[in-house]
């Protein structure tokens, strides 16, 4: 506990001086902030930029200034995209240090004074009243009817009741449950007023321990880019190794060396795939682009890429599944119940004749401007149903309240009627309490008893109706000397997301694991966990459960359960972790600072934007703006569509540089004239970085996306059969213009003619390459016709620069071609897309025979 603190007068001036300086401000630590030129390093040392460095620079030094300023300037762009990033994701702590820091009403030297919350001190008294938000962690010493909405912290929906302790009780208990003492940073007064102490400030408090989690916890690297800084690592060892083998064969065997460099940087231009970055930069940029239409924020680009492979989604329940807000779901009266949105439950003629009197008398019950939710939901729901009616009492004037106490759980306020002689009280309160305040019978008792357990068990909180009138002048001291009525039940809860269960259930189609974790109740929990389709039977786990494990029992008992409740933000923490250890791709969602690490560790973290705290959304990868729970489902079969894509232009990429790198190196080996030149890469280059960008890009899903597992853990995007299947499409495209070149020579064509026969071979392969890695599911004919503007902008530009560089003398010298006979090309043109055509359809029926 605190240093001794008059209760009467609180600290002197001189005394709060002097802790303000010994214990720090109350505000939350936060990193150092980065330098500008740490964040551009911390950048730079990413694969993908280091990637489109080296090409550009490379392109700079061969002189062709256009690539290089493409690829430069790309560089540019994304580093400033990605500074930005970095720069909002150091917003997480500075969020929690405004939510730690609001205004106090202190006592000091005697006088209430009000105090920025950075100079609230260890030992200060601090005054709450309805709206306040509490501004350190503090010990209750005296109350009247407070209760404080906890669920930043705990994930309870419902605000908790809070007593005033003594000062032999322990420290500090975890946030949430009933009548604590204990009362913690960040959380809002929603009912009554207090007096209290504080007992810690900044980092010690347990909204300071959240953000403690946060600032130790570093994100990882996606497995996309992992496998681009080892496909870095390859291709820079390959190219230099290969292009110093043939400029030194060149001039050892030729005896000139400056054609023998100019051959080593030809095949240098055809071996860098600058594809590859590309591809990597663009279908994650358009990505967050498509992501972004459907009502989600990405604030790490990389986060796209992992959620194709998501296997487990973790949720919280309050403001993630529900809506965190309190409605009226039902009303029990005598042994009839309305069901408040249910078209399904017949419900009595007439609403009014049955329940009306027990939701009027719980208005009267409530505030009329209420800041507690369970108040405002019977406000609103009275409202409505009632709407029209004389039994909505707006006229009444309120004349006395009998707030909750620890020893009677039920509130009862004293209004007076112009047209009436006597008062009216109405009261609410536990069932329990309200059968005490009616002295209801045994039997009755034992029926209440059973209806409210029959209500309870739904995850509904409970609460019942009683009136009174009265007629003497002065009212009684206590509730106990009314002669109340019992009159009902009243049933609230925090309603479903009307999209959760079928999102849910898409998920499950998509073999995606849903897992609710809460710092609800069971029965609530449970309750919420049977509506959405997430229970597995009735297992369910406690923080308390949970505490009890070492982490490799708590691996193996995370198969079985997939509700968790009563959790802690440290233990949400913990079971994530625990899921990633056992090779779980992670996506988490969360509203509350209470989810913050979570979404921090998670590979994926999803933060609702609607109603999510700054906290954290500054800590979540992804955003839903909407809070909509369909965007999750979108987002992730985007993020399976865009590894398709990535996958099916990695392949074409693939296939188009085998043949660019063999027309490149044969000829050296063979001691044949040069057929493809610099001027001849670039042109290939300015066709096929579009192509694999942009046109795979906009391919549409397959259509299994969202009916097959996620991708397992230990695949890789860039792997052997991917690989395997882009060096056959390659070798085919190869061998194809090999037998196109030998055979001009051949027929008595010139060296231009050859080239420039070889060359048309090798635009129209390409253009088939990209046809035939349209679709892995789909027949070659269907795959033609699936809706790709981008597709055909492409092919017609590729025909028509074609058709210029062979009949056009600038573009035709520039080139070094000669304009081969009009036969001729027709017959290449057959042979290149027929062989093709032919060898892909056998690749083809020879997989599913395999797969079979």
């Amino acid at each position: 506990m605190s240093d001794t603190t008059n209760i009467q007068t609180g600290l002197s001036t001189t005394e709060a001086q002097r802790r303000l300086l010994s214990d720090g401000v109350n505000e939350l630590p936060t990193a150092r902030p980065r330098s500008l030129l740490g964040i551009a390093w911390a950048i730079v040392r990413e694969p993908m930029f280091i990637l489109l460095i080296a090409c550009g620079s490379i392109y700079l030094v061969l002189g062709s200034r256009q690539d290089a300023v493409i690829l430069l300037g790309s560089v540019v762009i994304i580093m400033s995209m990605s500074f930005v990033q970095e720069r909002k994701s150091e917003r997480a702590l500075e969020a929690l240090r405004d939510l730690s820091s609001p205004h106090a009403l202190v006592l000091r030297d005697g006088e209430q004074k009000r105090i920025p919350g950075r100079e609230v001190v260890r030992g200060d008294i601090i005054f709450l009243t309805e709206g306040d938000r509490v501004p350190a962690d503090l010990f209750l010493l005296d109350s009247l009817g407070l209760t404080i909405d906890e669920s930043l912290l705990s994930g309870e929906s419902i605000p908790v009741r809070k007593v005033p302790g003594s000062e032999a009780m322990p420290r500090f208990a975890a946030p949430g449950g009933d009548d604590h003492p204990y009362l913690y940073s960040g959380t809002l007064v929603v009912q009554g007023k207090g007096k209290a102490r504080v007992e810690a400030t900044g980092a010690k408090t347990v909204l300071g321990g959240i953000g403690k989690a946060l600032f130790t916890l570093e994100a990882e690297p996606s497995h996309l880019q992992n496998e681009t800084g080892h496909a870095v690592r390859v291709i820079s060892v390959s190219s230099i190794v290969l292009v110093l083998v043939l400029t030194i064969w060149y001039g050892v065997t030729r005896g000139d060396w400056l054609n023998g460099i100019l051959a080593g940087l030809t095949m240098a231009m055809s071996l860098l795939p600058a594809e590859l970055p590309l591809i990597l930069t663009i279908f994650l940029g358009l990505g967050a682009w498509r992501i972004a239409r459907k009502q989600v924020l990405t604030r790490r680009i990389a986060a796209i890429e992992m959620l194709g492979a998501a296997t487990v989604l973790c949720v919280d329940k309050t403001g993630t599944l529900t809506q965190n807000r309190m409605a009226l779901a039902q009303i029990v009266v005598e042994d009839q119940t309305y069901v408040f949105g249910d078209s399904s439950v017949k419900t009595p003629a007439d609403f009014l004749e049955i329940f009306h009197e027990t939701l009027e008398f719980s208005m009267l019950s409530s505030q009329r401007d209420p800041f507690d939710p369970m108040e405002k939901a019977i406000q609103e729901a009275g409202r409505t149903a009632l709407a029209g009616t004389e039994h909505i009492h707006d006229l009444w004037t309120l004349v006395e309240e009998y707030p909750l106490s620890p020893q009677l759980l039920a509130m009862s306020r004293v209004w007076h009627s112009p047209d009436r002689v006597d008062y009216v009280i109405a009261a609410k309160g536990a069932p329990e309490a309200m059968i005490d305040l009616c002295h209801l019978s045994d039997d009755e008792t034992q029926r209440i008893n059973a209806q409210v357990d029959q209500v309870a068990g739904q995850g509904l909180r409970v609460l019942a109706v009683a009136k009174a009138s009265f007629q003497q002048h002065a009212l009684p001291d206590i509730q106990h000397d009314f002669e109340f009525k019992f009159l009902g039940l009243i049933a609230l809860a925090d309603p479903l997301r009307p999209s959760v269960s079928a999102a849910i259930s898409q998920c499950h189609t998509a073999g995606i694991r849903v897992v609710m974790m809460t710092g609800d109740y069971p029965a609530t929990a449970m309750s919420i966990a049977r509506q959405c389709g997430i229970a597995n039977g009735s297992a369910v786990m406690t923080g308390a459960d949970l505490d009890t494990l070492d982490d490799v029992e708590l691996q193996k008992r995370l198969a079985q359960v997939n509700v968790f409740c009563r959790l802690q933000p440290q233990q949400k923490l913990r079971l994530v972790t625990a899921l990633k250890a056992n090779g779980e791709v992670v996506a988490m969602t969360g509203d509350g600072v209470n989810d913050a690490p979570a979404l921090k560790a998670a590979h994926i973290g999803i933060a609702m934007g609607g109603r999510g705290t700054d906290v954290a959304r500054e800590s979540a990868a992804l955003v839903l703006l909407d809070d909509d729970f369909n965007a999750i489902v979108a987002a992730v079969a985007l993020g399976r569509r865009i590894v398709d894509n990535i996958r099916k232009a990695v392949v074409f990429v693939v296939a188009a540089h085998i043949p660019i790198a063999g027309m490149s190196m044969l000829p050296v080996m063979m001691g044949w004239p040069l057929i493809l030149l610099p001027v001849h890469i670039v042109f290939f280059e300015l066709m096929i970085d579009p192509t694999c960008s942009i046109v795979f890009e906009a391919e549409p899903e397959e259509a299994d996306v969202m009916n097959r597992p996620p991708r397992r853990t230990d695949q890789k995007i860039f792997n052997a059969e991917l690989l395997m299947l882009g060096l056959k499409q390659g070798v085919i495209l190869l061998v194809v213009l090999l037998a196109v070149y030998l055979s001009a020579q051949w027929a008595g064509l010139t060296v231009a003619q050859a080239r420039a026969l070889t060359f048309s071979g090798m635009i129209v392969g390409d253009i088939w390459l990209i046809f035939i890695n349209r679709s892995r599911s789909l027949p070659l004919l269907q795959s033609a016709r699936l809706h790709n503007p981008a597709l055909w902008s492409v092919v017609g530009f590729a025909l028509l620069m074609l058709g210029l560089a062979l009949y056009v003398p600038y573009m035709s010298a520039l080139f070094r071609f000669d304009a081969p006979p009009l036969g001729y090309l027709c017959v290449t043109i057959a042979a290149v897309s027929g062989l093709l055509v032919f060898c892909h359809q056998f690749i083809r029926a020879k997989a599913v025979q395999d797969s079979a």
